[in-house]
């Protein structure tokens, strides 16, 4: 098991109930098939923030953090359900 911490940037065009749902979707996704250790918006308001550049014609964007362990090819995985789902913008994972 590694550790990992992923960087999700979703939509606020379904307001705060559609990024409350795409938070949990992910952290049981996780939870499903690796050990959670936190899930927290990054930065202010709630971690809505200005982009720095439009995205998909959206100027801002809730940025939630997430850090976890799993099993070394489970990230990929995340990953590329993140990048299939409506309302994520973009997401971003290291290894610790």
């Amino acid at each position: 098991m590694n550790n990992y911490e992923t960087m999700f940037v979703f939509s606020v065009k379904k307001g705060e109930e559609g990024v409350k749902a795409l938070e949990e979707k992910f952290t049981a996704l996780i939870a499903k098939n690796g050990t959670l250790e936190s899930s927290a918006p990054f930065g202010g308001n709630d971690g809505v923030r200005n982009l720095a550049y439009a995205i998909e014609d959206e100027t801002t964007g809730a940025y939630i953090l997430m850090n976890y362990a799993s099993a070394p090819e489970f990230p990929a995985e995340l990953e590329r359900i993140a990048k299939i789902t409506d309302g994520v913008l973009r997401v971003l994972t290291i290894r610790k």
